[in-house]
């Protein structure tokens, strides 16, 4: 008998939805929100009030791109946490509600276990690119910064994250002080492109064991700009390009440089990335790179599987369903957790 779960994603400002029939993905859908442009971040009111208007045309979309009827839904799957409180309220009451009509059982998911299991979707029942047990992945977006130990889909250890700031922060906030808007990653990524890694150099931290620190940095580039700017009021205008080449470059540096040493410790060479930075061209490349140099075996989501998705919700549902790890009714959401 097939086994059919429904994901539910509201943990921040994206609503989706997603069906995954016996771990093959039928439907993806998600819903942005452009609201929070004009504030340079997420407002958490506005947030959840969208996700409210979002959920229930994204969630019927959902169910009728992958051709069937709700009636054949064996589970759903929600993130219950980390996120913002109101947001994951609307997710997990949807849910609820659902879950209780159909007469079906409800399965929690934590966010970011969801990001590492993004490599377990498949599109078509030939799919084979997930990585084997045990792997390291590196989870970077724009609140975390890790590295896991990932000995199987319920046995994820964390031996690295960050102990301020997190890359994807370190992105947007040096991108919101050039003006450049938000979210700051994608722009940042983009001019990078065009510009010079050398151009300019930005302090890196000497933190021990596999930890992060990005705050240093965001520090170094904002002196930077003070400095220049008392000299040049136009400075960034004429250096935005080299300027986020070289923010870039230091942040890859940073992250690859602590994955290197857990590789290297643990030697596991089976390496992927997740989270919404796994977007970054220059990150992606630095895999790349990496698997040639090194030997590793390397795992990079597909695009539409970097950002915030329920079909990685939906994944992690079907192998929780699976193992019949179910949650009861009054499941309440959380907003900070670690795997």
């Amino acid at each position: 008998m097939s086994v059919t779960i429904l994901g539910i994603e509201s943990s921040c400002d994206d609503t989706s939805a997603s069906v995954i029939r016996d771990g093959v993905m039928l439907s993806n859908v998600i819903a942005g929100q452009v609201v929070h442009e004009a504030y340079g971040g997420v407002v958490p009111e506005l947030a959840s009030r969208a996700h409210q208007q979002n959920i229930i045309p994204v969630v019927s979309e959902a169910i009728k791109r992958a051709g069937i009827d709700k009636s054949e839904l064996s589970a759903v799957a929600f993130t219950r946490g980390p996120g913002l409180m109101g947001s994951l309220l609307v997710g997990t009451s949807f849910a609820k509600g659902l879950a209780l009509s159909l007469g079906i059982p409800m399965i929690e998911v934590n966010h970011l276990q969801a990001h590492v299991l993004a490599h377990f979707i498949k599109e078509t029942p030939e799919d084979e690119h997930s990585p084997s047990f045990p792997f390291l992945c590196l989870l970077v977006s724009g609140g975390n910064s890790q590295i896991i130990k990932v000995n199987a889909y319920d046995d994820m250890e964390v031996i690295g994250q960050t102990i301020d700031d997190a890359a994807g922060e370190a992105f947007d906030k040096c991108a919101k002080v050039m003006g450049l808007g938000y979210p700051g990653g994608p722009v940042v990524n983009r001019l990078a492109n065009e510009g010079d890694p050398k151009a300019f150099a930005f302090s890196k931290p000497h933190i021990p064991g596999y930890d992060y620190s990005f705050s240093g940095l965001k520090t170094s580039f904002l002196y930077t700009l003070r400095d220049r700017l008392r000299e040049d009021p136009d400075f960034i205008e004429k250096n935005k390009r080299d300027l986020c080449a070289s923010l870039q470059a230091t942040v890859i540096d940073i992250l690859m440089n602590k994955l290197r040493k857990a590789v290297k410790d643990l030697r596991i060479k089976e390496v992927a990335v997740a989270g919404g930075v796994s977007a970054n061209s220059g990150l992606r490349d630095a895999f790349l790179d990496h698997a040639e140099r090194y030997g590793w075996k390397v795992y990079i989501p597909k695009f539409s599987f970097t950002t915030d998705n329920a079909a990685m919700v939906a994944i992690t549902g079907y192998y929780k369903y699976m193992d019949k790890d179910f949650c009861p009714i009054d499941a309440a959401p959380f907003s900070r957790v670690v795997i």
